[in-house]
Parts: C-alpha cells; structure tokens; sequence
C-alpha cells in the first residue's frame, strides 16, 4: 500500500521499499486488468508490481500496491523497458528488458510462477544509456549507448542492424504505428529519424546546444519532439523547422530528464539533474508560461508516466513517488 500526501508540493503518493530506486517504469501498455503494471529497478534486483489509484476505482483510498514479483539482476539497473507482450490475465505473462553498467541488455521473461527465463543480450562496447522495445508486436528491442551506436536486436538475442551515431546515443523511440521508424537522440545535440528497412536518417532536427540529456516522441501526437539540453527545455514541431519552436529554462541544476505525458500531448515533466540532497520535479503545460505543478523526490532518478492518468513516477532513496496534476488547466 502507498501513503497519500495532501501538500501540493510534496508527491501525491509513495511507496516505500527497501533500497534506493534507479529505474521506475510503468508499462504503457494494457495490463489487460483495471490495474498498470509498473516495475523497478535497485541494485540487485526489479520488482514487479501493479498499481490501482482512487482516480480509477473509489474503493481504494489513495493508492494500492501490488507487489507480484521480485527478479534477482546480478548488477545495479540502469534503465528498463516493457514488451506490449505482458498482460495479467487466466495466464499471466510479463517480459521486459533491463541495462546495466557491465554494458549488457537482460530480457526477463515470465509467467510469475514457474517459468522464468533471463536471455543476455551482448553487443554494446559501453554503457547503455536507454532502451524500447518495437511497440504494435514487441518482437525487437533497440538501444543506444555512448559507444555511438544504436542497436536493434531480436527475442533470442541476435542484432539485426547498427546505425553508426557521431556521438554518444542518449534516448531513443519507437514510432507507435510505423514500425520501420526509430528516433534516436544523440548528445551533441542532434535528433534523427531512422528508416530502419534503408537504415537511413530521413529527419534530423537540432537543438543548437549540447549536452542533450534526454529526449522523448510525443506518441499522442507524432510532429511533437521534446528534449532537455543544459538547464532548457526544447520542443519542436517536426512539420515546421528541424529547429525547436519552444525553448525555456527549466532546471539551474541542469536537466536530466524529458518525458511526454501519455494522457495529454500537452503535458510533459522534466527533471534535474540527481545527485544532490534532493531532484526537482516539473510538470509542464504548453499553455502555460510556468510549470503547471512542482515537487521534489529525494536524490530522484528515473521518471514515467501513467498510461492514462496525468500522474508521473519517479524513484529515490527508499521509495518511489507519484505526482498527480490536480490543477485546472485547460486539457
């Protein structure tokens, strides 16, 4: 079960748990139940759980956490991604995969019973900064690293093709439809999109400063592109200019993280930089000149949104954190 907190400054909601949380990823993807799959990651190990908040079923107060498995991972995880082929129903099925720091991909498959299976993806020549797994079939995952690659491998662990980046790979995305199209987002700043049938670049857009952070697809509304670079925000229409439409100043840390929001192509959060006492979490509105909500999490990392709340999740020292936009802003 979770805390429910009624400062609007602090989360909404935690959870506690035992370790501190470098990754929190709800799945977005139908769970095939009321309740969201949400996973994450420590040192040694990923729980898997299910998530159910009062905005969904009145019965609940506040939060209720469900824990249904905890897998073992030899190393600290860096970064996790969910298949769309995981649902709990009469046979419950979950798969995702991991990176760690030992430049490996690890994909977890299991029924949460007997069958486990942990398949070792070898191939980066260093560290893995993020992953997606292809989203309509689930049957690749691509990731990118700071050896200037982007890789796309299938289930049993073979790589189907490597785009050569000129700097280090710092996020990437799948077209939601399109299966053929990859964004990756590299750190000195440049964006592209990949055909991977020709395994060439047909859009690049440019952020004018680097480093880039983080940056994310606007999977609501694919012309949408969001990134962090320095302490700035940046958003552009891909139709419009391969330069951001919309740049503000975010963070004085620095920003870490950029996520869309999968309720509302409007929405978005980013984060700075952790490390310090405490991260800065913002909630953005595209109509709204100022973050529309703003909260902290202790030394937060690893940020994501609920598929079809506008609630986000982030992780920190012995519990992991949820901010729900309450605010009336014109959705």
């Amino acid at each position: 079960m979770g805390t429910m907190h009624d400062d609007s400054r602090s989360p909404s909601y935690t959870v506690s748990c035992d370790d501190y949380v470098n990754v929190v990823e709800f799945s977005p993807f139908t769970s095939g139940t009321t309740a969201s799959l949400l996973a994450y990651g420590g040192n040694q190990y990923v729980v898997v759980g299910t998530c159910l908040f009062q905005e969904e079923d009145m019965d609940i107060d506040g939060i209720e956490f469900t824990v249904l498995r905890a897998f073992h991972h030899e190393v600290r995880v860096d970064a996790l991604a969910w298949s769309p082929e995981s649902y709990l129903d009469q046979i419950s099925h979950i798969r995702f995969c991991t990176a760690a720091p030992d430049r490996r991909l690890r994909l977890f498959t299991s029924d949460l019973q007997e069958k486990h299976e942990v398949k070792v993806l070898d191939g980066h020549t260093s560290y893995i900064n993020h992953l997606v797994f292809e989203p309509t079939e689930g049957k690749q995952i691509a990731s990118v690293s700071d050896d200037h690659t982007c890789r796309v491998w299938d289930l049993d662990g073979n790589e189907h093709s490597t785009l050569r980046l000129s700097s280090p790979g710092i996020s990437v995305c799948w077209h939601p439809e399109e299966v053929f199209k990859l964004m990756v987002a590299e750190k000195k700043g440049t964006i592209r999109f990949y055909d991977l049938v020709n395994q060439q670049a047909i859009l690049s857009l440019d952020c004018g400063q680097s480093p880039l952070m983080s940056a994310d697809w606007c999977l609501t509304n694919t012309i949408k592109v969001g990134a962090v670079a320095g302490n700035d925000w940046l958003i552009w229409d891909i139709t419009r200019s391969s330069y951001p439409q919309e740049k503000r100043p975010a963070h004085i840390d620095k920003a870490h993280l950029f996520k869309w929001s999968r309720a509302n192509e409007n929405l978005f959060a980013t984060t700075g930089c952790p490390g310090k006492i405490n991260s800065q979490l913002l909630i953005h509105h595209l109509g709204h000149p100022q973050p529309v909500m703003i909260g902290s999490a202790a030394v937060g990392s690893g940020l994501s949104w609920h598929r079809t709340l506008p609630l986000c999740v982030i992780g920190g020292t012995g519990s992991f954190a949820f901010g729900l936009l309450k605010c009336k802003c014109p959705f």
